[in-house]
């Protein structure tokens, strides 16, 4: 469960279950920043450099996602908790593996992931939205970088 703060401001504050839906998709973002950084350091095969740098693109696209969202949580009054504790506790994405990987196999893997990801987000959504419609639009580009990142990825296997 995330930390709310008592702050003096009279702005709009997170109420706990707001909180933890946002917590919920932070922690999956850097699972997936972690998980694709694994993944570009043990790829091996057919379309190796090209797959190992569109995984940098979306290390990154994760990493900036995770700081927004653990930056709106901030505004809203919250403590967001992204430590390797937490991620590894609260994270739910499927382990990537360890040790060397095909390019192939990697694709199907990350991609999976990334679908993971989205999901989290998309299980929010709504619950996001009836509570705070412009934390709510911060989740729409997440999902439109996420998904287009899966597609990119997924057509090393076409």
């Amino acid at each position: 469960m995330t930390e709310t703060l008592n702050t003096q401001n009279s702005g709009f504050h997170a109420s706990h279950f707001l909180a933890d839906n946002l917590q919920r998709v932070l922690v999956d973002l850097v699972a997936l920043h972690l998980y694709g950084k694994q993944a570009h350091w043990n790829i091996v095969g057919k379309n190796f450099r090209d797959l190992h740098l569109q995984l940098d693109e979306l290390v990154d696209v994760a990493r900036e996602h995770s700081d927004t969202i653990a930056e709106r949580l901030r505004a809203l009054g919250v403590l967001p908790d992204a430590g390797p504790k937490a991620v590894a506790a609260q994270s739910t994405l499927t382990d990537f593996g360890t040790g060397e990987v095909n390019t192939a196999d990697a694709v199907d893997r990350i991609t999976g992931l990334i679908g993971e990801a989205a999901a989290t987000v998309r299980a929010v959504h709504d619950d996001v939205d009836s509570e705070d419609p412009t934390t709510a639009d911060l989740l729409h580009a997440v999902l439109h970088d996420l998904e287009k990142q899966a597609w990119l990825i997924r057509s090393e296997n076409r």
